[in-house]
């Protein structure tokens, strides 16, 4: 199986490399809104044209601590525009059309500054936002941390399209852990224990041949049954991967052929031993129908009895698979979402400098 380390850590680093220069770039922008909004602030704190403007006489606001007298709305100063005697400039005061007209054309003092310095607060507290989040990310991700095989992301691709053939199921149980959501990782960790994810694979020692390698003659016996539209290739991905399925689950759940004299013949899975459903599922109890294969009478949805399953498939279908290969099969399945695991990466290692059981 070709390695895949250098990859992955070179893909890593370039990733984290265009991170902190986004993060650097950002702190940048949010130090530049920040000297701005400074040097706005230090400016709008005195402005000399509104502080000689005079009055805010539009809106006719008494001084501090000064009073209406109560009549005509005159300050009790005696100043319409509410200024002591000889304070500020001399003349009648301008009329309310006036003022109407000042206040239309040039708007209230300082808005314009008020409205750029609250843009700039607003800039300021997204930048600093979006850096904090991308520092976060940054951090989260600075460990190129332990990954799967390139090679199985595409199993995976390739895995959902083979699902999506109904007649991977099993008959007449309908037993679908190949392709259930939930375990169909069974597939993909067969394939990388078995193929190193080749599809190429062939084994002059076995004979088997394709992604999930199987003798051309059972795959075909396989293939039969799902109907395919084409003739069964073992070279191509999807056929060995639904081949590999619908093998699976009649290794589970059991199958009822019909026999030469047009009997049918029901051929028991690993749920018809009720020694097999206790490690599974805590209970040996079994459901029997007449024509169909017994079953485990309790789902296997635990962790561990997902585990012993497991194992059990892997030593029917490679057969000969020293008991070591299957407990191998068992704990990257259990880790599918955990490749970090120390016995994964033990597991992994092992793979490259080995050849595979297939």
């Amino acid at each position: 199986m070709s390695t895949y380390s250098d990859h992955i850590l070179r893909l890593g680093s370039e990733h984290l490399a265009e991170l902190k220069r986004k993060a650097a770039e950002f702190e940048r922008q949010l130090w530049d809104a920040h000297e701005s909004l400074e040097y706005e602030m230090e400016q709008s704190s005195f402005d000399p044209q509104e502080a000689g403007d005079g009055f805010q006489e539009p809106f006719r606001w008494p001084p501090e601590g000064g009073e209406f007298d109560g009549g005509d709305g005159t300050p009790a100063n005696g100043h319409g525009d509410g200024r002591a005697p000889g304070d500020g400039p001399s003349g009648p005061a301008p009329s309310p059309e006036q003022r109407t007209a000042d206040l239309a054309s040039h708007g209230r003092p300082g808005a314009k500054r008020r409205h750029r310095a609250r843009g700039i607060i607003l800039a300021a507290v997204a930048a600093a936002a979006i850096a904090a989040l991308v520092t976060a990310f940054v951090l989260a991700t600075s460990g190129s941390g332990p990954s799967w095989p390139a090679s199985v992301a595409k199993v995976q691709r390739e895995i959902a399209k083979a699902c999506q053939n109904p007649d991977v199921v099993s008959e007449p149980s309908q037993v679908n852990f190949a392709c259930a959501r939930g375990t169909r990782q069974i597939l993909w960790v067969f394939s990388l224990l078995t193929s190193g994810n080749n599809p190429n694979y062939a084994s002059i020692k076995t004979g088997r041949q394709g992604l999930e390698p199987i003798t051309p003659t059972q795959g075909g016996e396989v293939a039969w049954s799902l109907n395919l539209h084409h003739p069964y290739d073992p070279g191509n991905p999807i056929d060995s991967l639904a081949v590999a399925a619908r093998a699976i689950n009649n290794i589970i759940g059991g199958a009822t052929l019909t026999a030469a004299n047009g009997k049918p013949v029901v051929q028991p899975g690993l749920e018809s031993v009720s020694a097999n459903c206790q490690r599974y599922t805590g209970s040996g109890k079994v459901t029997s129908r007449n024509g169909f294969p017994d079953l485990c009478a309790k789902p296997i949805s635990s962790s561990a009895g997902q585990g012993y399953l497991v194992a059990d498939v892997f030593q029917k279908w490679v057969v000969g698979a020293p008991p070591r290969a299957a407990q191998d099969a068992a704990v990257l399945f259990q880790n599918a979402k955990n490749p970090g695991d120390p016995r994964v990466r033990a597991i992994l290692r092992s793979l490259q400098s080995q050849k595979s059981f297939g």
